[in-house]
């Protein structure tokens, strides 16, 4: 059918102008002419018809309506239809009718249809029930207008499917937050045919509902003909993953940030001080002193109980603009910021430890958290929050060595001293490998009789240059880094070794030699059954041997000292204590504890000559000794007026310089021999 500009096709344009039903010419898939009853329809009253494709005019892909077919494809004779037609206003009018194929060659075919509709065909009526099953919300879009959304779209976002038919998807559902999305979405599509991002949305009420968003292609016939955006709902694996993030940048059991996040905050710090040079930062470090005290006594829960409690309370001291977070363990850690000075960040260094001296209570029990704190300020240049972290940890190193209980701003000869650490503990292990440690021995001695007692062995360093080194100095490195434990262990088999041989070569010898163990070593876990080991290897007498540990030793953790020494008195082995009266050790020691041998501090030693109370009280200690059973061992005797009082006192051992000194291997085996030495008789 052909409408050629004469008088004929303006006549038959206004006769199909005039039936009150809708007429379309297509050719080659172009709707090419509609007449007046079409034109109000779409909304075009005034204006001139402008030839555009069939899908723009007549939708028949909408689910619900009749399923894809073209035009051209039917038989010659009328083929009924239904369709969607985008009229004035956006709406969507559904419309139905016939076509008919007028002219194959030219591809021309009249479509008469009018407004309304009847029931759909099976396929549709499927098609839109599993649209509208499915659980994610779906929106069909041609054009920008909205043509069809499902009713998990109405459960997500709150808007009817009247509602949203025609309109623009942003104007329900962007934010004015989210409208950049819009345009990186519509790049995609036009460079990948598809876009897929996840973000957020606001629904009708108004609140956000976080979504992952597909967009892609809805083709017709092979061609593009709108798009097709499915939402889904990802609050739940949002909050999960919100969680696993908050879990893995926070500690477990106080809910502070934990060691990663703090180091990223400290990070973030330093960077806003290069912004502000009028504003500094720092950094505490704290360790809890006492916390295997409340672990002995009332257990690891009611130690948990207490770095939580402890947590609330640093955080509650601080100002907002700090961090507190819990590095592990004992350990805390605290970002102060927006400070000047070093005295700014004493000042919160002194308030957190007032503030622990106040007691918590832990199942019922009050308990005073004992903490040191190390306190390192960022310097002007090259500060990292490592470097920051290290010096507050070499600070927290130094409160702990000068007793504990208090702070320490980091300084640069702490580094001085650090070095001189790692210096000694180089010797040390250099030392260990190529066994340049020799065993010394200084005698003890019955002070009555002069009777040879036994023999404290002592380590001695042999230098490169042939000089001697009596270790004083190292021990504390070694105890540091743990290499006492390695230490303690050769010495414990060369002085079983030694007891061994001396008993071949003096059968009937019957003396003791003694060995000094560091608080290291002395608390290993495994440490009786080292001592049974070597006792077996060596096939040293056990009661020959003495096990000696300071009196600050036993302090430390007395109940645990107590079921240790126990276990190693019931080996057979000889229990001393070593510089009683040092630390003001309680005397009820002397009666709890399986000691055999007590040797006194030097000082009491010198105080054996005064007068007054300090005789008195090395009277009383010798006096409780004796009534205990248990030997008491002057240390330090120097000079003669030390040994005739400590005679007629009654002490019963002695040893020092006026004695013997320390001798090596060979002379001790000598003196040995004599079984004993002759002192000055008592006056």
């Amino acid at each position: 059918m052909n409408l050629p500009e004469n008088s004929d096709s303006s006549q038959q344009q206004e006769i199909l102008d005039r039936l009150p039903v809708l007429i379309f010419l297509e050719r080659a898939g172009r709707i090419v002419f509609a007449n007046a009853e079409a034109r109000v329809l779409l909304g075009m009253v005034e204006s001139k018809w402008t030839p555009r494709p069939v899908e723009e005019v007549l939708w028949g892909l909408f689910p619900g309506t009749a399923e894809p077919q073209t035009l051209l494809t039917g038989s010659a004779s009328g083929s009924p239809f239904h369709a969607t037609m985008a009229v004035g206003g956006g709406r969507l009018v559904p419309v139905e009718g016939t076509y008919c194929i007028v002219n194959a060659e030219l591809r021309e075919a009249i479509i008469v249809a009018q407004p309304g509709g009847r029931e759909r065909t099976p396929k549709p009526r499927l098609m839109e029930d599993v649209l509208a099953s499915i659980p994610d919300a779906v929106a069909i879009v041609h054009d920008s207008h909205v043509l069809y959304t499902n009713a998990a779209f109405t459960h997500m976002f709150g808007y009817a499917a009247d509602e949203v038919s025609g309109g623009n998807l942003r104007d329900f559902i962007v934010p004015e937050t989210r409208l950049h999305e819009n345009s990186m979405v519509e790049k995609a599509v036009e460079a990948y045919g598809r876009a897929a991002l996840e973000t957020v949305r606001v629904n009708k009420a108004g609140d956000f509902v976080d979504v992952a968003i597909r967009v892609g292609p809805l083709l017709v016939g092979g061609n593009k003909a709108g798009q097709v955006v499915t939402y889904r709902d990802i609050g739940d694996r949002k909050q999960v993953e919100a969680k696993l993030q908050h879990d893995a940048m926070h500690d477990v059991l106080t809910g502070l940030p934990n060691s990663a996040l703090f180091q990223d905050r400290v990070t973030l710090a330093l960077s806003r001080r290069k912004r502000r040079r009028d504003q500094g930062c720092g950094v505490l470090y704290l360790d809890l002193d006492n916390l295997e005290k409340i672990h002995q006594t009332l257990g690891h829960a009611a130690g948990d109980m207490l770095l939580v409690a402890l947590a609330g309370r640093l955080s509650s001291e601080l100002r907002p603009q700090d961090t507190a977070a819990r590095i592990g363990g004992d350990e805390f850690a605290i970002l102060v910021e927006n400070i000047l000075t070093a005295s700014d960040l004493e000042v919160i260094a002194n308030r957190v430890l007032c503030a622990l001296q106040k007691p918590f209570e832990i199942l019922g029990y009050p308990f005073v958290a004992e903490a040191s704190i190390g306190a390192a300020m960022a310097g002007e240049e090259g500060t990292t929050s490592d470097s920051l972290l290290r010096d507050a940890d070499l600070a927290l190193y130094h409160a702990k060595q000068t007793g504990g209980r208090r702070y320490e701003i980091f300084d640069r000869n702490m580094v001085v001293q650090i070095d001189s650490l790692h210096e000694r503990e180089r010797e040390l292990r250099q030392a260990l490998s190529n066994r340049t440690f020799e065993f010394w021995y200084e005698p003890m001695y019955r002070l009555a009789t002069g009777q040879l007692e036994g023999f404290e062995s002592l380590r001695r360093w042999r230098r490169a240059d042939g000089s001697i080194d009596v270790l004083n100095d190292l021990l504390p490195a070694a105890e540091e880094t743990g290499l006492s434990v390695s230490i303690g262990r050769e010495t414990l088999e060369g002085v079983c070794s030694q007891l061994r041989n001396w008993d071949e070569l003096l059968p009937g010898n019957r003396l003791t030699l003694s060995v000094n163990f560091t608080p290291r070593q002395f608390y290993q876990e495994n440490m009786v059954e080292e001592l049974k080991r070597v006792l077996d290897s060596t096939g040293a007498e056990p009661s020959r041997l003495m096990i000696e540990v300071s009196e600050t030793t036993v302090n430390d953790k007395p109940d645990c000292a107590l079921i240790i020494l126990q276990r190693v008195a019931d080996c057979g082995v000889r229990v001393g204590m070593d510089d009683f009266g040092s630390g003001l050790a309680p005397l009820n020691h002397l009666v709890r504890l399986p000691l055999n041998v007590v040797k006194m501090d030097p000082l009491l030693t010198i105080a054996a000559t005064k007068m007054g109370r300090q005789l008195a009280l090395v009277e009383s200690l010798i006096h409780l000794g004796k009534s205990a059973g248990v030997q008491l061992l002057a240390q330090g005797v120097e000079t003669q007026e030390q040994l005739d009082a400590l005679r007629r006192l009654g002490c019963e051992l002695g040893q020092g310089q006026l004695l013997s000194k320390a001798l090596e291997p060979a002379q001790a085996l000598r003196i040995a021999t004599e079984a004993h030495r002759s002192l000055p008789p008592l006056d």
